[in-house]
């Protein structure tokens, strides 16, 4: 078991990565609220060409925080990310969905991918 660390809100998180993303002029969009305190983030990277990448927050075996690509493929449909996003949003309502354009599908946020 990993040790318990000193977390930052959710919402206060976010409002930090978002904060750079302006700094940059880069579009995001909010789909969704989620709990304040301790929700899970679920980002779409939107490469404006009618794919994107689906990456969710998760914790490695350290217990560290990082990101996972949702699906088998990095590079899914957007229909195909659309209709996953609108399920998860149903079976959790304290998910975050935050939506960013950038063609190059990189994930602005902090963090490390995760592999299982």
């Amino acid at each position: 078991m990993y040790e318990q660390e000193a977390r930052l809100q959710v919402e206060l998180w976010i409002e930090a990565q978002l904060k750079q993303l302006n700094d940059r002029g880069a579009y995001y969009y909010i789909h969704q609220r989620g709990e304040k305190n301790s929700g899970i983030i679920l980002l779409k990277l939107n490469g404006l060409t009618g794919k994107c990448r689906l990456l969710i927050q998760q914790r490695d075996f350290e217990g560290q925080l990082g990101w996972m690509n949702v699906m088998k493929e990095e590079y899914v449909e957007e229909m195909t990310a659309d209709e996953y996003i609108k399920r998860s949003v149903l079976r959790d309502p304290d998910l975050w969905v935050i939506e960013i354009e950038d063609k190059e599908m990189h994930n602005p946020f902090e963090g490390k991918m995760v592999e299982f």
